[in-house]
């Protein structure tokens, strides 16, 4: 099982710019799928998760801003976001909870850096 993220990049303060990720391999299905976002310095923490269900959360400050979106016939995620800050700078990781043979693993994909400029 792999995940697959793309999306980032550099853009200015106020800007959107809209991250995927995908999964592919073998498995059942998929719970929640999520990212995260690790800046510099600082521990990795949860931006945004959905759930099979498609019931959301988010890390108060991205409130408003992000928004994240599943697609289960493609197994993929994304995280839409606007309004973008300095503040939102790191590298962000998709995350995955997937099932195979009945047990659920957590797996990541490799990081994609978004960079806000004032």
């Amino acid at each position: 099982v792999q995940l697959q993220a793309c999306g980032g990049g550099l853009v200015q303060s106020g800007w959107s710019l809209r991250l995927s990720c995908a999964a592919s391999g073998r498995f059942s299905s998929i719970n929640a799928m999520g990212w995260y976002r690790q800046a510099p310095g600082k521990q990795r923490g949860m931006v945004a998760m959905i759930r099979s269900g498609g019931s959301a959360n988010y890390e108060d400050s991205v409130k408003g801003r992000f928004t994240i979106s599943r697609d289960d016939a493609k197994n993929t995620v994304a995280l839409q976001m606007n309004s973008l800050e300095p503040e939102d700078t790191a590298v962000y990781y998709c995350y995955s909870e997937i099932v195979m043979n009945q047990l659920t693993y957590q797996y990541w994909g490799q990081g994609t850096l978004v960079t806000v400029s004032s």
